[in-house]
């Protein structure tokens, strides 16, 4: 599989949903369809000081751009790869003595490169980036000011030189970003740390229940030469047998949020109204809302739902605060509360356990953690298809906690389970899959010491 290999698929026309790919070719489960560097990509302004501008790794010692002093790189390898990327932002940084907000140098890495290369970057690249869908008249009153605000703040940035660029043509590549944008996450997977523009990608629909991810690989920096360095991007992987013929889609949203909820999401950041089956026929929504097997009385119901949703607000405001002993509390009672009168699927409540396991394994007290995210786990496994990225990532959370309380055998198993369906939305050289690798592998040894010893 070389990078930006695309004889996988084909373009065409899917109705109502406008352009769209399928496969050309039978398809196997976990194979890459296609694998895409990012035409242009940036990391997010509160994070630029944590994260390497090139690779989209978090680190936690970083080496500044001694121009711009913005720009921050791994090493002297990751800065030297990405500099001519970096060159002209540094520049413009420079000239203007700040920078300026993620979309709008977005925007200008986008039209840095569209003046280099035009918009066909190679044979691969199915379309032009400006070919790609804005949506800029379809943006509501509030959407189309921002945009302005970009636009006007786009113009005092913009050093290409005598080129100059309309109000109406920078309004286009705006539109372009805010409807294609693809959310780039850390070398965890956990935390989204940048946005970029992948035009393949771009073409490929949304289901509630898709049959492919997409997950950015950020390739391998650790060569000491920058010209070893292979390129971050996305792989584009089946998530079971795909026929020839069959149209390859992608969830652009989390399959968590009841389908009307989920709808509006769409409608509101990509402008369709989502028709899957999912959301047509409200699959699993009773589950997701769904009262405990005690059926309690509808009146109790409602309260223990409204206390949930006031409680998991605070929880917010108290965890962005960082003030966890509070968080830790208030996960207690809304739990307590949630007993005997919300089912474990129900959406308030996973969000709750999520929350109390994620805090108590960051203050270290894993055997609490544990219990909690098993919980979750067993919610999610009732909600989420088996291939599913995020149920992959959760297996993988409640294994760890597991394992650092002592309970080796139920954390490996987890673990184990986790291997297998990121081994499929992963592969087996990310980053997290190779850790997980090796936890399933250290957990293994560690049954078989214990087996010994009691065998002994």
């Amino acid at each position: 599989m070389t990078v930006g290999n695309i004889d996988s698929v084909e373009l065409f026309d899917a109705g109502q949903k406008g352009r769209g790919l399928r496969a050309s070719r039978d398809l196997s489960t976990g194979e890459v369809v296609f694998a895409e560097p990012s035409f242009a990509a940036v990391v997010f302004d509160s994070l630029f000081m944590q994260v390497c501008h090139s690779c989209f790794r978090q680190q936690a010692s970083l080496h500044c751009c001694a121009q711009c002093q913005f720009a921050f790189y791994c090493n002297r390898t990751c800065q030297v790869a990405c500099w001519d990327e970096h060159k002209r932002e540094c520049a413009a940084i420079k000239k203007i003595g700040k920078a300026p907000n993620e979309n709008v140098r977005l925007a200008a890495r986008v039209l840095w490169r569209l003046h280099k290369d035009t918009g066909i970057v190679s044979d691969s690249q199915l379309l032009s980036v400006e070919q790609l869908e804005d949506h800029v008249p379809d943006l509501p009153e509030k959407n189309l000011k921002q945009l302005g605000l970009n636009v006007q703040s786009f113009l005092k940035y913009w050093s290409h030189g005598s080129k100059q660029h309309s109000f109406d043509y920078v309004s286009h590549i705006f539109g372009i970003i805010m409807c294609n944008g693809f959310t780039m996450r850390d070398q965890n997977g956990l935390q989204a740390v940048g946005l970029g523009l992948f035009p393949n990608l771009c073409l490929v629909n949304h289901d509630c229940s898709p049959n492919c991810s997409v997950v950015l690989n950020h390739g391998n920096q650790n060569a000491v030469s920058s010209a070893l360095h292979s390129q971050r991007r996305v792989e584009f992987r089946a998530l079971g047998k795909i026929p020839e013929g069959q149209e390859l889609t992608v969830s652009y949203i989390d399959f968590l949020n009841l389908s009307g909820d989920r709808k509006k999401k769409l409608m509101e950041r990509y402008h369709f109204e989502c028709m899957c089956q999912h959301c047509s026929q409200q699959l699993k929504d009773d589950l997701m809302m769904a009262a405990a097997e005690g059926k309690p009385s509808a009146e109790k119901l409602k309260e223990v739902t409204a206390f949930s949703k006031d409680c998991l607000d605070k929880i917010e405001k108290c965890r962005s605060e960082k003030d966890f002993h509070e968080v830790v509390k208030l996960c207690a009672e809304c739990l307590d509360k949630q007993e005997n009168v919300l089912a474990d699927t129900h959406l308030y409540k996973l969000r709750v356990l999520s929350v109390a396991s994620e805090v108590l394994s960051y203050q270290r007290l894993f055997s609490e953690a544990a219990v909690y995210a098993q919980r979750m786990v067993d919610g999610y496994t009732k909600l989420y298809p088996h291939n599913n990225a995020l149920l992959g990532l959760a297996n993988m959370r409640a294994g760890v906690m597991h394992w650092q309380s002592g309970q080796t055998e139920l954390g490996h198993n987890m673990i184990c389970k986790a291997y297998g369906i990121l081994m499929v939305t992963h592969g087996p050289n990310h980053t997290i899959t190779k850790e997980l690798e090796s936890m399933r592998m250290q957990t293994e040894m560690e049954l078989k010491k214990k087996k010994k010893v009691m065998s002994d």
